[in-house]
């Protein structure tokens, strides 16, 4: 009998690779990227951006993406979009969307434009539905989901810039950092323990496991990558620390990849959560730096030499005048806790 062992068939192994989640902060202060317009254009940008979603989904069916927008007076999403029938970032003149609760979230194509009917009330918008947009000959021989989320992002994208006023563009010249990073780490969150819950990672046994062995569980893996093209953002430096001391508490890693300007919080959220940091001299290679530095996970890195920083910039932010200052007196010892 001691030849007859069932104890593996009880033991659950994966040699699957653990899915990935990548949350991308995508900067689109009018005012940096027009300063980068005659090297790299926005539509360019963008372009690169979607080639470098598509690959991080090719790698694994089981890889989740979601984008979101630091704009300039506000953090959009841009993927996916909220299920909220009272949510719009579009104009009145851009296409609005009621998503029932439990439906997929996707967006009309702007052509589409919602009717008055006789009574007063909105009519359904004719052509194509929101699950179904609309396929052209570029996209006839495109995979499905890969058109699906390029549809969403680039919908989104343009009813967010179209909403932007000229009173927005005047009241600032940053971009809302802070709440986009702190949009992705409750994205973060939420996905991870909806994906613990349905595969068994919660609190005893499940699946079959009698407790004979303990269950392998393959766990989420979740980084942020920031595309920043705004310079100092001094004013929000107590929210961005905030997020920073977050993800590393979570040990989710802030990849940063600098296209114009500094700023020393960005690189202080690469360093402390074990990011990678790149600020190329030449933007037009955006895609390569993407592709090369930014698409492999923590799982991949780990066999990899990854780019490195050697100097960060540890400088803090006073909290009077919101300046980036070499020395500062603290006036209180609750300052240095």
């Amino acid at each position: 009998m001691n030849a007859v062992d069932a104890s593996e068939h009880y033991e659950r192994t994966s040699d699957e690779p653990p899915p990935s989640l990548l949350t991308i902060v995508l900067d689109t202060n009018p005012h940096a990227w027009s300063l980068l317009n005659s090297t790299l254009p926005l539509s360019k940008a963008i372009a690169n951006v979607l080639v470098f979603i598509n690959a991080h989904l090719a790698f694994n069916n089981a890889n989740k993406v979601a984008v979101v927008a630091s704009h300039s007076l506000s953090a959009q999403w841009l993927y996916p979009t909220p299920n909220n029938p009272h949510h719009t970032i579009a104009n009145a003149d851009a296409p609005q969307q009621n998503i029932a609760d439990g439906e997929d979230a996707m967006m009309v194509d702007d052509s589409i434009k919602t009717k008055a009917a006789p009574n007063g009330t909105a009519s359904s918008p004719p052509g194509p539905q929101p699950h179904n947009p609309p396929i052209t000959s570029d996209d006839a021989n495109k995979y499905r989901p890969f058109r699906l989320i390029e549809h969403e992002i680039l919908t989104n994208l343009r009813s967010l810039i179209f909403s932007t006023s000229e009173d927005d563009l005047t009241s600032t010249t940053t971009t809302m950092m802070a709440g986009a990073l702190t949009l992705a780490l409750a994205y973060i969150n939420k996905q991870t323990q909806e994906y613990n819950e349905f595969h068994g990672g919660g609190s005893g046994d499940r699946g079959g496991n009698d407790g004979r062995e303990p269950e392998r569980r393959t766990m989420l893996q979740s980084r942020i990558l920031v595309l920043s093209v705004s310079g100092d953002l001094a004013f929000q430096y107590i929210p961005i620390m905030n997020c920073i001391f977050a993800a590393q508490r979570l040990s989710i890693p802030i990849d940063i990849l600098k296209l114009h300007g500094s700023s020393a919080f960005l690189q202080q959220a690469s360093d402390a959560t074990l990011g990678t940091y790149l600020s190329p001299n030449t933007p037009q290679g955006l895609l390569q730096y993407l592709l090369m530095s930014f698409l492999p996970d923590q799982t991949s890195r780990a066999h990899l030499i990854p780019p490195t920083q050697v100097n960060v910039d540890f400088r803090a932010a006073c909290f009077c005048h919101r300046r980036v200052v070499d020395i500062g007196i603290p006036l209180s010892p609750l300052y240095l806790s």
